[in-house]
Order: structure tokens, then C-alpha cells, then sequence
């Protein structure tokens, strides 16, 4: 049985930075800071949180040649069947590099979610992003449902579909 903890640790290089899925690389507090205060969609999450998710996820984080971390992404998986990318970002100062398609290529490539039919990911603004990746617009989005909890309670919020457009 292939388990997150069982996977091998993987690397890459282009140009000036190197992709690796090794965790004990991942700089805790840069992933952190850039999400909780300048992601658009993990405002203000807790550290232990991040921790969490990343403990449950196979990570890739994206280093410069001096090995400072300039980005990173995870995927939530079965590694089986079903695959969501998330938490992806470039530090601003290495965007425009075309390391975020990258990034998601390397994740779409990854030997051990070959078998993986179904990939998934939300973006607000990065669509011409993932569409360089293969991704495109949900064939039936009216299969999906979803759930909106509050950060720590239970307390759920169900919304209709509103399409976003950048």
C-alpha cells in the first residue's frame, strides 16, 4: 500500500531552482507567512493548521539555487484516484517565470499519481496558469457540492453556485 510517509522523495531542476517533495526542506514560516497574509484564500489560518495540512499532503516546494524556498504547492490525495492540488504560490519576486505551470506540471507528472484520474484545484486568479498545466473548465459542475465551515466549529454555510470570473 502506497502511503504519503512511503513515497520517495523526488527533485527537479530548471534553470536556477530546483522542486523537491522533501518536507524537511520546506521553510514552515515562509509557507505560513505567505499564506495567512498574502493568499487570497487561507487569510489569517494558524500555523498549526498549515502544519496539519501539510503533515496530510505530498508537498513540493520550489527553492532557488542558494536553497531559499521561493514557492510551494500540495496535493491532497488518494493517490490512487483522485487528486486536488492546493496552496500553490510563487513569491512575487520569482512570479512570471512560468515556475507556477511548472510546478503544477511536476505535480501533475508525479510517477506515484500516475493512476490518478480526476485532479482538481480552485484559483480565483491564475487560470491561464493551470490552463498551460491542462487543466480546464468543469465538464459537469453540477455533480459538485460543497460544504463552507468557519475555521474550528462546525458551524456550515451553504451557498449557492456563483460563477467567478477574473
Amino acid at each position: 500500500m502506497l502511503l504519503h510517509n512511503t513515497i520517495e522523495t523526488r527533485e527537479w531542476r530548471r534553470g536556477d531552482y530546483v522542486a523537491s517533495t522533501d518536507k524537511a526542506r520546506l521553510e514552515l514560516d515562509v509557507i505560513h507567512q505567505y499564506l495567512s497574509m498574502q493568499s487570497y484564500w487561507a487569510q489569517n489560518i494558524r500555523r498549526d493548521v498549515v502544519e496539519r495540512a501539510i503533515a496530510g499532503s505530498l508537498t513540493f516546494g520550489l527553492y532557488r539555487h542558494d536553497g531559499a524556498q521561493v514557492g510551494f504547492g500540495r496535493v491532497v490525495t488518494d493517490c490512487a484516484v483522485f487528486a486536488y492540488i492546493r496552496d500553490v504560490f510563487i513569491i512575487p519576486t520569482h512570479q512570471r517565470r512560468g515556475l507556477g505551470t511548472w510546478l503544477a506540471q511536476l505535480m501533475l507528472g508525479h510517477p506515484d499519481l500516475a493512476s490518478v484520474q480526476n485532479w482538481m484545484l480552485a484559483t480565483l486568479d491564475a487560470h491561464e496558469v493551470y490552463r498551460r498545466a491542462g487543466f480546464g473548465p468543469l465538464l459537469h459542475p453540477e455533480w459538485l457540492m460543497q460544504i463552507l465551515r468557519k475555521p474550528g466549529t462546525s458551524e456550515t454555510s451553504i451557498t449557492s453556485a456563483k460563477r467567478v470570473t477574473p
